[in-house]
């Protein structure tokens, strides 16, 4: 490891330095705690006695070979902090963790999990031009396992039931939510301990490897959420790790996260080398297909607050970061989470950007849910809701989510947000999919959309799948698989995501009846859609002007039988005639012409 690099924030790869580094007699134990009176490591090869590591290379690191210590065995290293305190950390670098609520670091041979994924990995793009429809796991509640106390899957045995239902219901990208070590559950891996560590509940590095091999030979993604801003107080973690705040702010006004963790301190560069490092870590070790990062409106702005400034240091960081991982991986998928207007998010930090590809729309997400809570009466003058996202959709490459924030801690889920009672919320549900689906941008749902389930997400309980038993969601499934399945196999709704000809308005100015139409188009295809957003029935005509094709025929109406609508499915078609399409729309229906 280069030490210039690491102290200036340079540093990639600190982790194949700083850790546990077993050989075949042994393994290496290295930290970094300059501020340290004394360190000792403990674990099951010397009967969790002291055995004391030297301070070594320009005085800040320690260091200790302990022949015997080998792979799967546990360690802590036991500092004695310039506070004079005696605090047992787990390892900053280490490689696997054990279950919660017990915290010792694990040895892990990281090489013993040979990849077969080349061919995938030669092949994958950022998909810009492509399909990407996103599943977001929180991989402890997606099913349960009836014979693990905990109810948890093993990665590798969970990989064929999560790839199964992503296949059966057009999913071509999952996106995990935290799994780096976590001491709570309820936290859902954003408050990390161990981040290089994969989370024990559910297997070990090896396990994790092999689930991800399987997606690969599945041509499905995977993406990891990352969580750059802040982590755990728990003091055996990073938290006053030699006796000093060395990862986080020494003051509370800036170190302390609305969240009750510890924000990083992202000026210094040991800290911003550890967070690089563990971002390429997860790339490279794991064949990671990219990284969501979470808050980066934290990282923009102090506190996430515009009226506290722009963070320079922690901008500088991610410009750093996003540039190197790009150059070591271009076809991996850089995601923000970032609900702010700064500008040029997914611009190329060469061009003066931040170097994302992809910028979560929270403004499309908010504007559109809010519209489907107003109940029928009152859209009207809600209408420019849904069409304000054209007005800055080409300011940034946009992912509409839809995500696990959108289905907790009173929200509700995304179907019961629909207005109305329960027998409006379906017809609504597939009426509002089809808008998103077909509006511009990658997409991202949560696990349990799809079923329309109706009970808000509990990470300590698996999806209701139960509820498929019963029509009314057994048809809504069955309408997001057709609607999901036309989404990857129609190139008008994803080719020209980030062109300005891949969409255009055909009809946006009918507030009194909620109707909107609009096209996709790509080099091969063009799709026309027509949705209506009011309770009542409607005969429309559609301008014509700028349509291609003389006749068009429906590819999916989302008030068909089979969906629990009222319409019989047929080889319906619709012709121009005196510049107009004429159409009947049903109330809360959506309807996809080619």
């Amino acid at each position: 490891m280069d030490l210039q690099n690491f102290y200036r924030g340079n540093e990639f790869e600190a982790y194949e330095f700083l850790g546990a580094h077993p050989d075949k007699k042994g393994t290496w134990f290295r930290t970094f705690a300059p501020s340290a009176k004394s360190i000792s490591v403990i674990g099951e090869f010397n009967n969790w006695t002291d055995q004391y590591m030297n301070r070594s290379y320009d005085g800040n690191f320690f260091e200790l070979y302990i022949e015997g210590a080998k792979p799967s065995q546990m360690y802590k290293y036991r500092i004695e902090g310039a506070n004079g305190a005696v605090v047992d950390h787990c390892d900053p670098y280490g490689f696997g963790m054990e279950l919660r609520p017990d915290n010792a670091s694990i040895i892990r041979n990281l090489d013993e999990y040979k990849f077969t994924d080349a061919a995938w990995m030669k092949k994958r793009t950022t998909a810009k031009d492509k399909p990407l429809n996103i599943y977001e796991v929180h991989l402890g509640s997606f099913m349960a396992n009836p014979d693990e106390e905990h109810g948890w899957y093993n990665y590798k045995d969970l990989a064929p039931l999560l790839i199964d239902h992503m296949k059966e219901n057009g999913y071509n990208c999952i996106e995990l939510m935290p799994i780096s070590e976590h001491p709570s559950d309820e936290s859902w891996g954003y408050q990390n301990t161990g981040f290089f560590a994969p989370t024990s509940r559910y297997g070990t590095a090896k396990d994790l490897q092999e689930m991800i091999d399987m997606f690969h030979k599945n041509n499905i993604y995977v993406i990891l959420d990352f969580v750059p801003v802040h982590f755990a107080v728990d003091g055996y973690g990073l938290a006053n790790y030699d006796g000093t705040h060395l990862y986080e702010y020494p003051h509370d006004a800036v170190g302390v996260s609305e969240w009750g963790s510890c924000n990083f301190m992202h000026s210094r560069g040991e800290v911003r080398s550890f967070l690089n490092s563990a971002a390429l870590y997860w790339l490279k070790e794991y064949h990671i297909d990219g990284l969501r990062m979470d808050a980066i409106s934290r990282i923009i702005y102090w506190q996430g607050d515009e009226r506290r400034g722009v963070n320079g240091n922690a901008v500088d960081f991610i410009k750093t970061l996003n540039t190197r991982l790009k150059k070591e991986f271009p076809s991996c998928i850089l995601a923000a989470e970032d609900s702010t207007n700064f500008p040029g998010v997914t611009k190329s930090v060469s061009e003066g950007g931040l170097g994302f590809d992809y910028k979560w729309d929270m403004g499309w997400m908010n504007d559109t849910l809010n519209y489907m809570r107003t109940d029928a009466p009152y859209r009207p003058e809600n209408y420019h809701k849904l069409t304000f996202s054209m007005m800055y959709y080409y300011d940034a490459n946009f992912l509409l989510p839809l995500s696990h924030d959108e289905t907790v801690h009173g929200k509700a889920t995304i179907l019961q947000k629909m207005a109305g009672g329960y027998d409006n919320k379906f017809p609504q549900g597939r009426t509002f999919y089809t808008y998103m689906m077909t509006h511009p941008g990658k997409k991202l749902n949560f696990m349990g959309n799809e079923i329309g389930q109706l009970r808000e997400w509990d990470e300590k309980r698996e999806q209701d799948w139960m509820i498929l038993e019963y029509p009314k969601h057994d048809e809504f499934h069955k309408f997001m698989i057709d609607l999901n399945n036309l989404y990857l196999q129609s190139s008008a709704l994803w080719e020209k995501d980030f062109e300005e000809d891949g969409f255009e308005w055909i009809d946006c100015h009918q507030e009194a009846n909620c109707i909107y139409a609009y096209k996709r188009s790509s080099t091969k295809q063009e799709l026309v859609t027509i949705i209506n957003f009011s309770d009542q029935k409607r005969d429309y005509y559609m301008p014509a002007e700028n349509l291609k094709k003389k006749s068009y025929s429906e590819v999916l109406n989302s008030d068909w039988i089979k969906y629990g609508g009222n319409t019989e499915e047929k080889a319906a078609r619709h012709a121009v005639k005196d510049g107009y399409v004429q159409i009947t729309l049903p109330a809360y229906s959506a309807i996809i012409l080619k």
